[in-house]
């Protein structure tokens, strides 16, 4: 089976670059360090590295705590980190700098990973959330280099397709890997991929353990105080084309009822703003841009786009309430534990295949709601911003919630630190403490 993979991998290389060449014209990012993806040009390192890979920007920015773990567990191991995006890659150069090494992960074709691991030199590849290449597993069990899929889920959606592959699936999950897996569902689902049970475990989602900058929030807040101190603020984070048209319908109704609100709109992909600013320039809503706020009057704007990277939390120390998008749309929905860590009652759309575990746990806890259309965003979030006590109530139902659930990074090190301190241990490793898939209860 993987022999097939492996012939239409080839056959899809030039397709691959195709794709990466018509990126780059809304992203140049995609143009530089093409050698990357075969391999060549990757960073190399002096020694032996704990490897981490974090496709793109919320696997770069759940992986912060476990990072900055390891940097004080293990100072004498180069830390790297690859990513698959300009904007992950750009993300990861933000928050660690010189602190760790970086390049593009390669392309799952076994002559560019051959070469990658032999210049990164990985003691440990460590996997963020859910990337199953069938090429690189292999190579790491060829290798005998330990692989852990780390707060490691899998999507009803994604089952669908890797069922297609069981085999080559099967196949894959084969190589002593060991999944430390989100949720004792997530677990179920590794599990009939062909995951042995005894090396699949349920340690949580890392992003519980991110800790809020309060630098981060203290800034949010300010800037709130000097341009809407009496205006109510709303926030749509990390949104999809279709969304934005919602957010600003809905934000034209608020105004024309006089609420003199204003929404703060972040776009998930910042090349799309724009995109967004033509809609909103269609919309006769005044708005400023926050990369020229300086030369606008930014108080008397009734829409803020966030048209940078990185800043979106700091963002959120300014509003009142979150919507977080990909969920009116089919995307997945994205991180609801930012806006939960900042104690702002949380609104989503129905589609949070990519977080349900997190979702239900945060309506259990009274913290979110989730609409299913225009209508109910819109009469949800008219309710919110005319009650501050409810919000203040389903803010700090939130804040607890994410603070009782912490605890991933700890438990995932506990399982790292004598894979590292061997430095060749291998498929042998050993379990977690309480291993097993019903290590953790459910969430919700």
């Amino acid at each position: 089976m993987r022999a097939l993979y492996i012939g239409l991998s080839y056959l899809a290389a030039p397709a691959a670059f195709f794709l990466l060449l018509w990126r780059g014209f809304s992203n140049h990012g995609y143009w530089q360090r093409l050698g990357e993806r075969l391999g060549w040009g990757a960073a190399r390192a002096s020694q032996d590295t704990i490897w981490i890979h974090a496709v793109s920007v919320g696997e770069v920015q759940a992986a912060v705590p476990l990072v900055e773990a390891l940097v004080q567990r293990f100072p004498g191991i180069p830390i790297a980190i690859t990513t698959m995006s300009p904007t992950g890659s750009a993300r990861a150069a933000a928050l660690f700098g010189d602190r760790v090494l970086h390049s593009y992960a390669p392309y799952d074709l076994p002559g560019a990973v051959a070469r990658f691991f032999d210049r990164l030199r990985p003691r440990i590849a460590i996997i963020m959330e859910t990337e199953l290449w069938p090429n690189l597993y292999h190579e790491c069990g060829r290798r005998g280099i330990p692989l852990v899929l780390a707060s490691a889920r899998i999507s009803p959606r994604s089952m669908g397709r890797y069922r297609v592959m069981v085999g080559l699936f099967r196949e894959t999950l084969s190589h002593g890997i060991v999944i430390a897996a989100q949720s004792a569902r997530d677990a179920d689902r590794f599990i009939q991929l062909g995951a042995p049970p005894e090396r699949t475990h349920v340690i949580g989602t890392l992003k519980f353990d991110q800790p809020l900058r309060r630098d981060q929030a203290r800034w949010g807040q300010d800037f709130r105080r000097r341009h809407w101190d009496s205006r109510p603020v709303w926030i749509a984070a990390s949104t999809h084309p279709g969304e934005e048209q919602t957010v600003i319908g809905i934000q034209q109704r608020l105004q024309r009822h006089g609420a003199g609100t204003v929404l703060l709109l972040a776009p998930r992909h910042p090349e799309r703003c724009e995109l967004v600013e033509q809609l909103l320039r269609e919309s006769g809503l005044r708005y400023c841009r926050h990369s020229t706020a300086g030369q606008n009057d930014v108080s008397d704007c009734e829409v803020f786009l966030i048209d940078t990277l990185g800043e979106l939390n700091a963002f959120y120390g300014s509003a009142d309430i979150a919507f977080v998008g990909g969920s009116l749309v089919p995307i997945g929905g994205h991180n609801l534990l930012e806006p939960a860590a900042h104690g702002l009652p949380i609104l989503t759309g129905p589609h949070n295949f990519n977080s349900e575990d997190v979702l239900e746990l945060l309506v259990a806890a009274g913290a979110a709601a989730v609409v299913a259309d225009e209508r109910e965003l819109q009469a949800r979030v008219e309710s919110l911003l005319t009650d501050p006590a409810e919000r203040q109530r389903r803010g700090a139902l939130g804040r607890d919630a994410v603070a009782a659930n912490r605890g991933a990074v700890r438990r995932l090190l506990e399982f790292l630190q004598p894979l590292l301190a061997e430095g060749d241990a291998g498929p042998s490793a050993p379990a977690f403490p309480g291993s097993g898939s019903s290590a953790l209860p459910r969430s919700g």
